[in-house]
This record gives C-alpha cells, structure tokens and sequence, in this order.
C-alpha cells in the first residue's frame, strides 16, 4: 500500500491536528496548496472598505497576499514556524511584504491580547471535537467595532467518507458556530454554499460553511 492510499489510523488523525504534523508537513520542497486566495473570502472581501485583517491559519499565505494586494494590513497567524516562514518568503516574492505581519499561534487557544482587526477570517481550520465553535468565540474577539468576522469550513458531506471519522467530526455548518458570537455582533451570512473541487483528479460537489458576522459599532 503507498503512502497515498493510506488512511491514517485515529491515533494518526489526531496527530494530524498537532502542530508538530504541520512543522513535518511544511518541512518539504512543494507547495502544499495552490496559493489562490480561497472563493468565499473573495465574495465577501471584496465588498469590504480594506483596513486591517487577521487570517488565522494562514498556512502558506495565499489569503494573505490576497488579502494585500486588495490594500489590506494584514497579519497572517498559524501554529506552524515552517508555515510562517513559507508564507513570509511567498509574500515577499509577490511583492506585498510590506503589508503583511506574521504571528505564530494556535487557534485553539488564541487571545486577542488588545489587538483588534477590521477584518477577521480563517478558512478551513477544523480542530476536533467541535472545537470550532471555541475558537470562533476566540476569534470574535479580535473584530474591533464595526468589523467583521468570517469564518468558512467544510460542512459535512458524503464526499469525505474516506477520512477519519474524528475529521469528519470535526466540520461543521454555518449555524452551529452561531452561539459562539456575543451579543454585540449581527450575523449577515450563515449558510452552505456549493462548490466544486478537484479531488484524486475527479471534480466532487461539496459545501463551505459560511459564516460572516458584523461587530456593531
């Protein structure tokens, strides 16, 4: 059996959320993903008056300079130095380093420490045992006044029989992180929207859980 075909174990699974995984998976030569900024950050960035942003698990960046290149501040944060370290050295190539911050932390237990961002966003983050819900109580408060907050993932689907069953506990839809939002923030977004996507070279349907949230002023 290749490596490719392997289907990790639970124990492997739950390895795989630890950010010594990461460090070992950002540790190689290729890129891990595309680099494109990811579509419903589009969609709902686009609207937006730049300002500041915070993406948390930013990996390689492709949000980030995204994100730049739109006239964004932006701080990109992951629990990964290697990924950090990819994204800044991505980053200066495309030419948007002045623009961009780095900061190594786990979502998990993220705290805002008196920062406060226009913008908010993490993509496709998905700690285990519905810990999304937590770190979207995390994130909220990092949103300063009149900002927003974006959260997307992958909603549960048949397409995603092949991995763990702690993966695939660990997505979520749109309306569960809804108690996760204190009571001075509106929701504006809270759906799943379809998409395709290109697995072991086949195009699947699947769905992002979307939320996008407002701080009032």
């Amino acid at each position: 059996m290749s490596r490719h075909d392997h289907k990790p174990t639970e124990a492997e699974a739950a390895e795989m959320f630890e950010p010594s995984s990461w460090e070992e998976r950002y540790s190689g030569e290729q890129k891990v993903w595309s680099g494109n900024p990811n579509p419903q950050l589009v969609a709902e960035a686009s609207a937006l008056t730049p300002g500041t942003a915070l993406d948390v698990g930013c990996g390689e960046g492709g949000d980030v300079i995204w994100l730049a290149r739109q006239g964004w501040r932006v701080t990109g944060a992951d629990f990964s130095a290697n990924g950090l370290a990819r994204a800044a050295q991505h980053a200066e190539e495309a030419g948007v380093a002045d623009r961009t911050d780095w900061w190594q932390v786990d979502a998990r237990t993220f705290a805002a420490e008196g920062r406060s961002f226009d913008l908010v966003t993490t993509h496709f983050l998905h700690p285990p045992d519905g810990g999304m819900v937590e770190v979207t109580r995390r994130l909220s408060q990092a949103v300063a006044p009149g900002g927003h907050l974006l959260v997307v993932g992958h909603a549960p689907s048949g397409v995603f029989t092949h991995l763990t069953e702690s993966h695939r506990n660990a997505m979520f839809l749109a309306e569960d992180l809804l108690p996760a939002l204190p009571d001075d923030f509106e929701a504006l977004v809270v759906e799943q929207r379809p998409r395709t996507m290109v697995r072991d070279g086949a195009t699947v349907e699947v769905a992002d859980a979307t939320l996008l949230a407002r701080r009032r002023p």
